[in-house]
């Protein structure tokens, strides 16, 4: 006859305090659609890149969705998503503007060179 085996749990919290952190639920996913918005604004008005930066202000409104209709990890997804994309046009625009300003400052010098 073989022994059978039982299921013990012990709980690691002290009683009365709450549920253990590890049964808490995560915070809210975030949507960065302000930031997809500014990046969007500012490549049309600075460096003409507000087409490549659509993208995540798409992905940051889908996460906005997912998160008002109760998918959490669809709207984790989402935002994980428009973070990156942010964070990629933003050093494009940053790239974009200190690029544009050391070539005006070369064709400043070089122009009152020759005068």
């Amino acid at each position: 006859m073989k022994p059978q085996q039982t299921a013990v749990s012990i709980p690691l919290h002290p009683p009365g305090r709450g549920p253990p952190l590890a049964s808490v639920p995560d915070e809210q996913p975030r949507d960065f659609v302000l930031w997809s918005l500014f990046n969007v604004l500012a490549g049309f008005a600075l460096t003409y890149l507000g087409c490549i930066c659509f993208p995540s202000l798409i992905f940051s409104i889908k996460a906005r969705d997912c998160k008002v209709l109760g998918d959490m990890e669809g709207a984790r997804r989402y935002g994980t998503r428009a973070k990156v994309l942010n964070i990629i046009f933003s050093v494009l625009i940053a790239i974009g503007v200190l690029s544009t300003i050391a070539i005006a400052i070369v064709l400043l010098t070089m122009s009152r060179r020759q005068i």
